[in-house]
This record gives structure tokens, sequence and C-alpha cells, in this order.
């Protein structure tokens, strides 16, 4: 199977899956019907074998409850990453908050999200479809999160500042070339940092994507920008992103989004917005 052929199938699926446009019910604002939520995603292929993988379980990196792709999938060959950008619409509402979410990010947050699952668990149909296997971790019943060092046990590395999952988008879109971490610890892509990430693991063999940089960090240029958009103070150019402290200020805005939650703040307003900001990688 020729890469080509999957991005056509991606395209298609994100044009025909349902959810991507909101409509109103749910409480969804009536001003903000026929919002589309998500750009066409960027697509990367990596090689399920890939040594980053193993390092991923690392105390330090992300640990070892981390899932490698053949634990997801046995007999798997390749980890083929979706970065969704965010709509100018979504990035331009939330470039004017100074608090807390925009409603029309909190709106791609959630129901975003569930655009998002559908999609990649309708990619994963089609390449079971074509005769191979695929699992869609984030679907999968094994997928567990941990947060505030609670929701995974077993791991004496878990402690109370622990956040985390069985699998990282984020870390498996860098193995596939989509970009590097910011100081938010967000991904930058060519598309920028505000969007959302999904994968597929596959038994389907695709030469990997070369990885444009070798740093984690490549992308961004510590402008600071990320930490003087955060209403929680949670990203500091010494010492890094307190994940507590972010926790905490997007569990908080529950109170003005329920049943949704959502901040992004320092995904917005930023350079690295929606492109590179490094222009020696542009």
């Amino acid at each position: 199977m020729e890469k080509e052929t999957v991005l056509s199938a991606t395209r298609d699926l994100w044009e025909t899956v349902p959810g991507n446009t909101l409509s109103t019910g749910k409480g969804i604002r009536p001003e903000y019907a026929g919002t589309r939520m998500y750009d066409p995603p960027l697509v990367g292929f990596g090689a399920a074998d890939d040594p980053l993988f193993d390092a991923y379980k690392k105390a330090g990196v992300i640990g070892p409850w981390h899932m490698s792709p053949g634990e997801w999938l046995p007999g798997a060959k390749t980890v083929v990453s979706f970065f969704f950008p965010l709509s100018e619409a979504v990035r331009e509402s939330n470039r004017k908050e100074v608090k807390t979410a925009s409603d029309l990010w909190a709106y791609a947050r959630i129901e975003g999200q569930e655009f998002i699952t559908s999609t990649m668990n309708a990619v994963g149909s089609w390449f079971r479809e074509k005769g191979y296997s695929a699992c869609v971790p984030s679907s999968d019943p094994r997928w567990q999160s941990v947060f505030a060092g609670k929701g995974i046990e077993g791991y004496e590395e878990i402690g109370e500042t622990t956040y985390g999952s069985r699998w990282s988008e984020r870390h498996a879109a860098y193995v596939c070339g989509l970009g590097t971490f910011g100081l938010s610890k967000g991904l930058i892509t060519k598309k920028g940092v505000a969007g959302r990430f999904g994968s597929v693991v596959v038994s389907a063999l695709f030469e990997p994507d070369p990885r444009p940089y070798s740093g984690i960090y490549d992308y961004c240029i510590r402008c600071g920008a990320c930490a003087a958009r955060c209403p929680a103070k949670a990203i500091d150019l010494v010492t890094g992103k307190d994940h507590v402290k972010c926790a905490s200020c997007v569990s908080a805005s529950r109170l003005v989004h329920a049943p949704r939650y959502g901040c992004g703040l320092c995904q917005t307003g930023v350079p690295c917005e929606a492109g590179i900001p490094d222009p020696a990688f542009r």
C-alpha cells in the first residue's frame, strides 16, 4: 500500500465522519452552529520498532507504564500519527481570552475530541477492511491515564505530581516526524501547536517519514509568549511547566464551561499557534 492511498482515505474520512461541524443542542450556543472545529489533518508515519518507543518507558521520560506499539498490536509494523489543526475560527476566539478558554475552544476540546476519536476509529476500520490489523490506542480498553498520581497502579515511579497515560499521542507524533515540543509541552507542527492528535498502530509496513529535527525542542524559540499567556502561571522559562498548576486551572474551567472544560491560552496568541516559529525549520 502506498502512503498516498492512506492520505487520500484520511482526507475523505475527515470530510465524511460526522461531528466536525457544530450544531445546536447539548448547550452549544446557536451562534456557533455551522462552525468547523478542525482543519484537515497532517499525517506522519513511524516505525513501530523505533527505539524511541522503548526510551519512552524510562523513568523521567514517560515511564514504564507506557505501552510500546508491539504491546498494543502484536505484529505492529507502523504507527500512523495525525495532527488535527484547530480552525481559524476556534483559534481566533481563544486569542481574545485571558483567563479561561473561549466557548468555541471548549466545544473543540470535548465535541471536537469525539470527532477525532470517531475519525481514528474509522481509519482503523479502513485498514482492517484492506486486510491489515489495526489498533487505536485511545479507544482500546487497555488505555489508562494517571492524573495527579492516580489512575494507574503498580509503579513506584508514579507520584502525586505524575500525569500521563499508557500512550502519548504527542510522543508518537514526534517519532513520526510531525513536530517537536515547546515550552508549554505542546507539540509544534508545521501547522502550529493549536490542535489535537490521534494515532493508529497497524500491521501494514510503510517507510518511516524522516524527522527533520534532532532535538525534542528544536522548533521552540523560547520566546516566553506561552508563559505570559498562561492564566495559572504554570510555565516558566527556567523551570519549565508545572503540570499541577496547569491541571488545577483546567479543572477550574468546569465552573465556567460545565459540562465541558479547557484552556489552551498557551496555544493561541503565540508565535507557534499556526506554524513553526523558528525560521531555520520553515
